[in-house]
């Protein structure tokens, strides 16, 4: 019976429960977009390419391992190991293809070379490495014209390539690997037999020995291919190399697992998306509850009359929660099969979005199973269901005649539980941004920062009537000028309050959230820029469109006339631990003419002096209790052991990164050695330093100013992946506005009428809903400002020791703009369509 009650009344009242299913239809779209991702980054195949004709693989250990033993009481131990991926590829010691060679079952061991490889002054739209022409066979690589190389002079490029570029065998082609750029001439052109062309990388195939020549890695390779004598079982095969390879680090990969020992940026990916997935989801479900919660309010009491009633007709407290349990599953269940379906197209074109920023490689495959859709049906009809009750616990548990007081007229206060809930928010908000101006890393930051934004705007949602009654009062004065307009609107506002801190909350989260999402970037760029900027001393700076500067390009300017230091500048990622650090190679002969970065401990100059040093931030100095002559242990870009002594502790760890090493002793271990970007002193002037650097193009000689604008376009570029992530729960927020808006105005029908019999014209009624929108507007503006502003205050106090967070007024006023936009057509369209009817009409029909 109850079910059947259920369904007549979403039936009779689809308005009011049209605004419950749009929010919930948004929050499971959302959850299945990032639900999928996550999945991505959980199961996402990545195929090989380079090795589709090696069975099985062995590569070196692409991680870091960190085994902690606990010893508890009884005597027992307990050892836990943990495992992080390093930041460059990690090579194999050339001797270990020895040890299989002669297993039964092997035909063939392959040794691979995989180095930077890039044509210049060529279109190359995607990545390009080099190979030995003596591992084309892994893939397999067949001539389709011309021959081998023969020579350290010749090069075999792709079909694809070649295609692309218009290139034929007897051209020359320019290419920039790991040293100075260097013509080669075309022997040959290759294409793998028997399948397409490469769709992930481009190929260019070297003589034997040129080919180790780039590589820079003397006794070592990059895999090597296993093929197997026919007829043999792989999985055995495995077996035996594992065994034979047993006291080394080298693994043994079949089937998919290739495709990440061949592509380490999308195995990468995969640890991107688990993250960004992970928070994307979180943030989204705390964002959808905070929002459902406010619509199933805004609708229950739109009902408040109608339950009221049904109270007083003899209906138990338990039968109208009963009541509204069953309309809000049946709600959520519409809304979480429609959304969890919309979800699955919003995830593919984000998936593509990250694509064309770079964020994650085409090549990791898209996973789209069951188990997302089916978590978001669950957590909106927990939700629904949830927020029902939480909405409709108060009518359900009042006296019927007190039900029927307050239908009439709002309550003078919120519940005291309502109340107190709010208050604890709010200390708990305040907590969390206590607990961020102490975190120092921005992924300790991150995430405190936005729940900190949503905590103390849902406790902006509980105490939002008496919020709302507080700025009524303060807004009689400023809008008593408008006439009655502005009367009627602050008596309107007053009186309603509970309804307009239903309109309020979703405003102060989207004000709130858009300005951290905003600013926290633009604080966190503009010191780290204004950081950089300060301690570089160089009068020139040099930057490359390719793949970076090479070093017989740096040594060219060192002899230029009237130049007195040139620092070559590479950076990478290094592990102390299992902990992530980013550092910097420089190196140092006249490091202290091109480079201040506020030493407040040891000294630059021992630094300089000595390849075995080290520099470290005062963050990483705290972090890993380290001072001026300590030992730092650490592991390099490709997983290699380090051990340096600290010469020199800097205050400008935001702008030079938390480590800075000798250039050789980082450049050796990463799979792109070039420099970044080169720091020139002296008085030599911009002719000579581009005469010097003419046979090196794509190189540009640039002033400190126009770096540092370049360094903060590249820095929005990077960014732009957190807005879009960010911006889709914004999205659903904006929606969430509109949507109480809607329900908000289109409930005022017969209170228009009255005002229209009254005298009231449809202009002074649009003009009163005018008032009441911006003066709504400006409360949540006030409130999600000062949200904003705690938040991004502690933000800048923990990140950048300054308490003055990087706002940018233009934006803030297209931020507040916008929201303005949207509250005056959201108000505006329901008043236009609910003054069509007849006052008349309206006021003569049923309540």
């Amino acid at each position: 019976m109850m079910l059947r009650y259920a369904l007549r009344t979403i039936r009779d009242r689809k308005g009011g429960f049209l605004g419950a299913l749009l929010a919930l239809m948004c929050a499971a779209a959302l959850i299945t977009a990032c639900g999928t991702l996550l999945e991505t980054g959980l199961r996402g195949r990545i195929a090989t390419e380079r090795y589709a004709a090696a069975p099985l693989v062995v590569s070196a250990d692409q991680n870091v391992h960190r085994t902690t033993v606990k010893h508890k009481g009884n005597g027992e131990t307990k050892a836990k190991h943990k495992a992080k991926p390093v930041a460059e590829r990690a090579w194999l010691p050339g001797p270990t293809a020895d040890r299989i060679r002669s297993l039964e079952g092997v035909r063939k061991v392959i040794p691979e070379l995989t180095f930077l490889a890039e044509p210049v002054a060529e279109p190359v739209d995607r990545p390009s490495y080099g190979h030995s022409w003596a591992s084309a066979s892994l893939t397999p690589f067949k001539l389709t014209a011309g021959r081998a190389p023969a020579t350290a002079d010749d090069i075999v490029i792709d079909r694809g390539f070649a295609e692309r570029a218009g290139l034929k065998p007897g051209d020359r082609l320019t290419v920039q690997s790991t040293g100075a750029p260097r013509p080669y001439r075309i022997s040959g052109i290759a294409a793998p037999a028997g399948r397409g062309e490469l769709q992930q990388q481009t190929s260019l195939f070297f003589f034997a020995a040129e080919a180790e020549r780039l590589a820079a890695r003397p006794g070592q390779v990059t895999a090597l291919g296993v093929l197997p004598t026919p007829g043999t079982d792989l999985t055995e095969l495995k077996r035996q190399v594992e065994r034979a390879l047993k006291g080394t680090t080298a693994q043994v990969v079949t089937g998919d697992d290739r495709g990440p020992v061949e592509f380490l940026d999308a195995a990468g990916a995969r640890i991107k998306l688990v993250s960004m997935g992970g928070a994307m989801g979180g943030t989204s479900l705390l964002v959808a509850i905070l929002v459902v919660v406010g619509t199933f309010a805004l609708s229950i009491q739109q009902r408040h009359r109608e339950l009221a009633l049904l109270r007083a007709i003899a209906a138990t407290s338990r039968q109208i929660r009963r009541l509204l349990g069953r309309e809000a599953l049946i709600v959520g269940a519409v809304a979480g099969v429609l959304g969890s379906l919309a979800g699955l197209p919003l995830n593919t074109w984000l998936h593509s979005r990250f694509i064309d920023m770079g964020a994650i490689p085409a090549n990791l495959e898209r996973t789209a199973g069951i188990c997302p859709a089916v978590v978001a049906v669950a957590v909106t009809l927990l939700g629904a269901w949830s927020a029902a009750w939480i909405s409709g616990r108060r009518i359900a548990r009042i006296h019927p005649a007190e039900a029927m007081a307050e239908s009439a007229v709002e309550r003078d206060r919120p519940a005291r539980g309502r109340i107190a809930a709010g208050l604890v928010l709010l200390v708990g908000g305040g907590v969390l941004v206590a607990v961020l101006s102490g975190l120092r890393t921005e992924a300790a930051s991150t995430p405190v920062t936005f729940l900190a934004v949503v905590v103390l705007a849902t406790a902006v949602s509980l105490l939002g009537p008496l919020l709302i009654r507080t700025a009524s009062a303060l807004l009689a004065g400023p809008l008593r000028p408008a006439g009655f307009g502005g009367t009627l609107a602050t008596a309107n506002i007053r009186g309603n309050s509970t309804r307009m801190a239903a309109v309020v909350t979703p405003l102060t989260l989207l004000i709130g959230m858009t300005c951290t999402v905003l600013f926290v970037q633009s604080t966190l760029g503009g010191a780290a820029r204004t950081q950089a900027r300060e301690g570089t001393r160089a009068t020139w700076v040099l930057a490359a469109q390719g793949p970076g500067i090479p070093s017989v390009a740096a040594e060219a300017v060192r002899t230029t006339q009237g130049v007195t230091a040139a620092t070559e500048v590479v950076r990478t990622t290094v592990r102390v631990g299992l902990d992530k650090y980013q550092a910097q190679g420089v190196t140092q002969a006249g490091l202290s003419r091109t480079w201040d970065p506020e030493v407040t401990g040891g000294s630059l100059a021992d630094f300089a002096a000595d390849p075995r040093t080290a520099a470290v931030s005062e963050l990483a100095a705290e972090q890993l209790g380290l001072h001026s002559g300590s030992t730092l242990k650490l592991h390099l870009g490709d997983g290699t052991p380090a051990t340096l002594t600290v010469a020199a502790v800097y205050a400008r760890g935001l702008g030079f990164g938390d480590l800075t090493l000798s250039h050789d002793l980082v450049a050796r271990h990463m799979d792109n050695p070039l420099a970044v970007t080169v720091l020139v002193a002296g008085d030599s002037d911009h002719g000579r330093l581009a005469a010097a650097l003419k046979k090196f193009p794509g190189i540009a000689v640039l002033a400190p100013a126009t770096a540092d604008r370049l360094q903060a376009d590249r820095q929005q570029e990077n960014s732009e992946v957190n807005y879009l992530a960010m911006g889709l729960m914004l999205a659903f927020t904006a929606i969430a506005v509109v949507n109480t808006l809607a329900m908000s105005v289109s409930e005022r029908i017969k209170e228009f009428a009255m005002l229209r019999l009254a005298g009231a014209t449809r202009r002074q009624v649009l003009r009163i809903l005018r008032i009441e929108a911006l003066s709504l507007l400006l409360i949540a503006a006030v409130l999600g400002t000062g949200i904003a502003l705690a938040v991004l205050t502690a933000f800048s106090i923990g990140m950048t020791g300054s308490a003055r967070p990087t706002v940018t007024p233009v934006v803030y006023a297209t931020v507040v703009g916008a929201a303005a936009l949207l509250v005056l057509v959201a108000s505006a369209m329901p008043g236009r369509l609910a003054l069509k009817a007849g006052p008349v009409e309206v006021a003569a029909s049923k309540q």
